[in-house]
């Protein structure tokens, strides 16, 4: 009885604002016995602080492999043997047109992801070109995923459009170096905080799933919230053949959805947002997680794994009740509006998205 009773008075502590939930609270709320009740509280919590507006990002790699670092759970290091796609940088071409797709399909944010440490000055002004002609062209919020960069190269992207950058701590810092021994978590939160006095929004979030604690999970949420990050992208590991985590054991349905319900209580206002691995979750359980603190997703294709229909997606959210606020149409030049036209009848024939 104790228990509930505590559940109760923690929920209605966030609810009106009275204090943040601390580590040693939210390690006791991942063990409460009833999970539905857990996950009802969370979702209230959601409900009060973000509403039902739930927002969609889509990304594209623009440049994949080739990566010295020894990531385990990475397709794309080079320590890795994993068969994938490789290339220095995607066609300016290429990742307009998916920009533009992705923007017809109502998608709110889009971001080009790079392998490697980091991307140098010489590349950035390639890519911030193909940022400026998105952020002219499109309607949509634009994000980059770039590694370790400093400040110039940030306030180079920044000129370019991109309003938020996205640097993933992966893990709690006491786990990151049982997973990667040639970059830190320190590291990482130094990028974060440069973003932010560079002006920029932040994203990060992790991976679960990689042998890591629930404790650790928890650590992990309470840095983010330290970083004032309001955008965490949670992805479920999709053990990679040839990657050193091929072997890992999947988390149970149940322990997915303790987390996500857990990330909420501490990180109350933020994007929680499906990421990788959601295509090995059935629909049912995604619907769960939806109302168990899940109101973000990132949405169509992914890195270097399948990702999802996005129509299919807005079916799905709208069905739990979610507004994903999808528009038809979001293209700024009406020089473009022949192609665009000829572009939507050519997806929807292919039914490449939708």
């Amino acid at each position: 009885m104790q228990q509930q009773i505590s559940l109760e008075q923690i929920t209605r502590r966030v609810l009106e604002k009275k204090g943040d939930v601390s580590y040693n609270e939210a390690v006791e709320l991942a063990k409460y016995p009833d999970k539905d009740l857990l996950c009802a509280a969370a979702n209230h919590i959601r409900e009060k602080f973000c509403g039902n507006e739930l927002d969609t990002c889509s990304i594209i790699n623009a440049r994949s492999g080739m990566c010295g670092e020894d990531c385990k759970w990475c397709a794309q290091s080079a320590s890795h043997d994993t068969g994938i796609e490789t290339y220095p940088i995607k066609s300016a071409d290429e990742v307009f047109d998916c920009a533009v797709q992705n923007d017809i399909k109502g998608v709110k944010r889009f971001s080009m992801v790079t392998s490697g440490l980091r991307v140098e000055k010489n590349e950035m002004e390639k890519f911030c070109e193909i940022y400026k002609r998105i952020h002219e062209k499109t309607g949509l919020n634009l994000c980059a995923s770039m590694g370790l960069i400093g400040r110039e190269e940030m306030l180079m992207l920044k000129e370019a459009g991109v309003t938020r950058y996205e640097c993933n701590l992966e893990t709690a810092s006491s786990f990151f170096p049982q997973l990667c021994t040639t970059h830190t978590s320190e590291e990482k939160k130094a990028t974060l905080r440069l973003a932010l006095e560079c002006g920029m929004e932040i994203c990060s979030g992790g991976i679960i799933g990689m042998g890591e604690s629930m404790e650790q999970r928890v650590e992990l949420a309470c840095e983010l919230r330290e970083l004032g990050v309001k955008s965490v992208p949670i992805n479920i590991l999709n053990p990679i053949k040839g990657s050193a985590l091929e072997n890992a054991k999947p988390l149970s349905d149940e322990e997915i959805l303790t987390t996500m319900a857990i990330l909420r209580f501490i990180l109350p206002d933020a994007f929680i947002r499906f990421a990788g691995g959601r295509i090995n979750m059935s629909e049912n359980l995604q619907k769960k997680a939806l109302q168990s603190g899940i109101n973000a997703s990132l949405v169509g294709s992914l890195l270097t794994t399948p990702g999802s229909n996005i129509n299919k997606d807005y079916e799905m959210f709208k069905a739990v009740g979610y507004d994903c606020g999808k528009k038809r149409l979001n293209i700024r030049s009406g020089v473009f509006s022949l192609f665009v036209n000829s572009l939507l009848i050519s997806l929807e024939k292919s039914h490449i998205y939708g």
